[in-house]
């Protein structure tokens, strides 16, 4: 990994390839299939993904929740809050105390009024200041000080005491498409920019793999004896954060929040015990799985939640991941990266291009790859 260059994992990428908006239907995504080990590849189409599991496959899925995290403020100094000014987009990361290491599950409702948060202009948003956001209508519906300032934009905020900060959220935030899709969200992103299974609410962006799968797809698995466990990784912004490196070995990672509870810890232990193949949906999932399995030694896998900063390249050996399903990822990235580590960077490469080269669509509304 040390000779390797943050440049050698870029490839050619037509912008139109970009998928703007979601398939006409969920689940009728295209499938290009890789051979790891052969390095070969095949055409093939999302609805048959069942085909290419195996009876006793454990299928791991990452159940984070998609908070409508991008809000729209105003400006107000302290002493001209009758004077609202200027408009700030304000994409809330994660709250401080998950940031910290604190346990969230007390039920204080404290832990939900300090917010990491990246501003934009950050330039004009400075210490002290207070940023309200107003509903359509025009009515305030939460009021938030700025705390603390930090690089790239980024915020320390604490929002005034409101009776459900969530329902505030909910009522006046928008989807956080990723910085590529260069169109305002929609209603209907509300429900495609959403994993069908999506249950612990926290994450700043979509776990992507995981949208193309719907209940009847679910359903069709479970009924051909393929076992399914949910972990949970909340995804932060770091996911788009461009690496300003130049050397793999250089590239350092944000913190993001997982947790695996004791019927996912049971699941993965029976399958390792019993040699069955453990089939992620997602980098979010293979990070989680890879870092438990760091943590654990070689001991069993015990339900816990932890921060991990795991960064995976080639070279990383893998530990429970045997087969991957993800979408097609960003040039020079660190989830191209993973992807690599996990088939060969030739390998993944040449399938990329092939991709490119039969109009596949990209990124979090795009197309899947299945790996195994």
């Amino acid at each position: 990994m040390t000779s390797l260059r943050v440049s050698d994992f870029d490839f050619d990428l037509p912008e139109e390839l970009i998928a703007q908006r979601p398939a006409a239907e969920r689940g009728a995504s295209r499938m290009l299939v890789l051979d790891r080990q052969a390095g070969v590849w095949q055409d093939d189409a999302f609805p048959r993904f069942a085909s290419r599991l195996r009876p006793g496959d454990l299928l791991v899925l990452n159940d984070s929740r998609v908070i409508p995290a991008r809000l729209y403020a105003r400006r107000t100094l302290r002493r001209e809050r009758e004077k609202p000014t200027g408009r700030i987009e304000v994409m809330l990361i994660e709250p401080a105390a998950q940031a910290a290491d604190e346990d969230l599950s007390t039920g204080d409702p404290a832990n939900d009024r300090r917010w990491r948060a990246l501003v934009r202009p950050g330039r004009k948003v400075a210490i002290g200041e207070r940023l309200v956001f107003p509903a359509a209508s025009g009515e305030i519906v939460l009021e938030a000080d700025v705390i603390e300032r930090g690089p790239y934009g980024e915020r320390l905020i604490e929002f005034a005491p409101v009776d459900d900060f969530y329902a505030a959220i909910e009522q006046i935030g928008h989807m956080p498409l990723p910085p590529y899709i260069h169109r305002p969200d929609v209603n209907a992103d509300r429900e495609r920019y959403q994993t069908v299974f999506a249950h612990e609410r926290g994450s700043a962006a979509a776990p992507t793999a995981g949208l193309h799968f719907t209940e009847e797809m679910l359903a069709a698995l479970a009924d051909q004896s393929v076992e399914i466990a949910r972990v949970t990784l909340h995804v932060g912004l770091g996911t788009f954060a461009p690496l300003r490196v130049e050397r793999v070995d250089q590239v350092r990672l944000h913190r993001e929040r997982y947790a695996i509870n004791s019927m996912a810890a049971a699941a993965l232990n029976r399958a390792i015990a019993e040699g069955r193949r453990i089939v992620a949906v997602g980098t979010t999932v293979v990070r989680t799985l890879e870092s438990a399995a760091l943590a654990a030694s070689g001991a069993a896998l015990m339900p816990h939640s932890a921060a991990t900063e795991i960064f995976i390249a080639p070279g990383f050996q893998f530990r429970l991941v045997g087969a991957l399903l993800t979408n097609f990822h960003l040039p020079q990235s660190s989830l191209l990266m993973l992807v690599s580590a996990f088939a060969g960077r030739e390998h993944v490469l040449a399938a990329y291009r092939h991709a490119v080269h039969e109009r596949y669509r990209f990124f979090s509304y795009g197309d899947c790859m299945f790996i195994a």
